[in-house]
């Protein structure tokens, strides 16, 4: 999935879910959050990965997963970290 840097927000419609995929990098304040549909995120089994969240830190549901991506010791390699946060519901796994 490319990064939504332009359109702030992707919304990816798969067989069973929705995936939302939302960059905050270049909201000014962090109530514009609520122009993006930011009540409506995360309906149901949707999955919504947002970039920049700490543009947003007061507005963020307790209960979820922090994913952090960081380069790992190879330019093509990258160390991914999942930490719940709450009671996060466990994480989506992939369709078979």
């Amino acid at each position: 999935m490319p990064s939504p840097t332009f359109n702030l927000v992707f919304r990816y419609d798969l067989e069973r879910d929705t995936v939302w995929h939302i960059d905050l990098y270049r909201l000014e304040r962090e109530d514009d959050v609520w122009e993006l549909g930011w009540r409506e995120l995360g309906a149901g089994n949707d999955v919504v990965l947002i970039e920049w969240p700490e543009r947003a830190e007061r507005l963020m549901p307790i209960d979820r997963w922090e994913v952090c991506l960081a380069a790992g010791p190879l330019e093509t390699l990258r160390t991914v970290t999942a930490v719940r946060k709450g009671s996060a519901p466990p994480l989506p796994t992939p369709a078979e």
